[in-house]
């Protein structure tokens, strides 16, 4: 009998799972609220629902026939998919009221306490005490919704004034009328996903999260993360004791888990979130480094834990290769020349390359917007290749107005010599 699995997602990032899935013989139903969504017409059926509808989705899963469900690379579908396995009875990576720890900030940080896991200090602000609560962790300090998802809302922030300045903005994005602060930490940041194999933690990669800072008061802008990470071998044990702590908490014994964190030599990891999901826009990164397949082992989830076991005995997050996914956010305008932008598509050792905006579309950042301007995927045989690449795209790449003013945002490289030697390393 044909397996029947509903895929909860029908963005760009879910069209190679859908078609995996279908190599595989199982007929695929994709579900979401988009009309046009890209993975529904390579889908075998396709339904336009929100994804929070739990018992409509619910019913649907009835009416299909579902014999699975799967998700991954959102927050929000990894919440829902919970709420619909709780719903229907079909395998999921968590219960409800474990996917809470790991989508209410709040109770993440409560969390972190219980298992005595380093985090920044954060505190909920409160619009009638606004001051008092950001004086438990001062300035600068990021402030942003209690339960957003996509970095909407996030900034870097100086004083209570502008913190009040953006309060209903910031908690426009959450489900609650508070928002959260935390301290600024400078370390590095590092990007990690994991796959819980019978409750303790495969790492499946590690990435440095580089990030430039080109609007004033905003959170800087994520500009590269690049896999491995030059620190993987330094934070590995801790970040995955971590990760295993936080898996057993949450009452997950086989599925996916990331975390970012900042890891400083000499003072070790400071945890800033944790999710039940892999990374969007990044998964690909692992098949360009390592070669296993993130698509297949969603799948291998599903129909086939053995298989799952199998395919991660002895993976490492040492890769032998280097790979990266280059990020380009715009300014708002109107688009009039993406030459330059489509001609890097070309470069040697691109491994997909995508432009988001052609003449005349706007760039904007509302409710909606496409979160960037051109994103790019990249791979090398070592690091000082990579770099070069990368930086071959930072001084290409741009998007003009019809005046000639480039829309990007700048894209800088992180000198981690200077950053370690800021850090008291020696480097001689």
């Amino acid at each position: 009998m044909q397996h029947r699995l509903l895929v909860l997602g029908s963005m760009d990032e879910f069209v190679e799972l859908v078609r995996t899935a279908q190599r595989r013989g199982i007929y695929v139903i994709a579900c979401d609220g988009y009309d046009d969504g890209p993975a529904k017409p390579v889908a075998d059926a396709a339904f336009t629902i929100d994804v929070r509808n739990t018992q409509a989705i619910a019913q649907l899963c009835r009416e299909q026939r579902v014999d699975g469900i799967i998700t991954s690379f959102s927050d929000l579908l990894a919440e829902c998919m919970a709420n619909i396995c709780a719903a229907t009875g079909l395998p999921g990576y968590v219960k409800p009221e474990g996917i809470r720890y790991l989508r209410e900030k709040p109770l993440m940080k409560q969390m972190f306490q219980e298992l005595g896991i380093p985090s920044p200090a954060s505190v909920c602000v409160h619009r009638d005490t606004l001051e008092h609560d950001l004086a438990q962790v001062g300035f600068p300090c990021v402030v942003k919704p209690a339960n957003g998802y996509g970095s909407r809302g996030v900034y870097v922030l100086e004083s209570a004034e502008q913190v009040r300045e953006r309060f209903d903005e910031i908690v426009s994005y959450s489900a609650f009328d508070y928002l959260l602060a935390e301290e600024y930490n400078r370390g590095f940041e590092i990007n990690m996903m994991n796959w819980i194999v019978d409750g303790e933690p495969v790492v499946l990669g590690m990435a440095d999260r580089e990030k430039t800072q080109d609007v004033p008061f905003a959170i800087p802008h994520v500009s590269r993360n690049a896999y491995p990470s030059r620190f993987a071998a330094d934070a590995y044990d801790q970040a995955r004791d971590i990760i295993r702590k936080v898996a057993a908490y949450t009452g997950i014994d086989c599925g996916p888990m990331s975390m970012q964190f900042f890891w400083e030599p000499g003072k070790g990891i400071q945890v800033c979130e944790i999710a039940g999901r892999l990374f969007g826009y990044e998964h690909e990164l692992v098949t360009y480094g390592s070669g296993l397949s993130i698509e297949e082992l969603l799948i291998d989830w599903v129909y086939d834990r053995d298989a799952l076991r199998a395919r991660l005995a002895g993976h490492t997050p040492f890769y032998d290769r280097c790979s990266a996914v280059i990020y380009f956010h715009g300014h708002e305008g109107t688009v009039g020349n993406v030459d330059a932008a489509c001609a890097a598509a070309d470069l040697p050792g691109m491994e997909d390359a995508l432009v988001f905006y052609q003449p005349g579309d706007v760039v904007g950042h509302g409710v909606g917007a496409k979160p960037y301007v051109a994103r790019y995927y990249v791979s090398a045989p070592d690091r000082a290749a990579l770099d070069a690449l990368t930086a071959q795209l930072y001084g290409s790449v741009t998007v003009t107005d019809d005046a000639g003013n480039n829309l990007l945002h700048a894209n800088r490289m992180l000198d981690y010599d200077a950053a370690l030697a800021a850090n008291g390393v020696d480097l001689g």
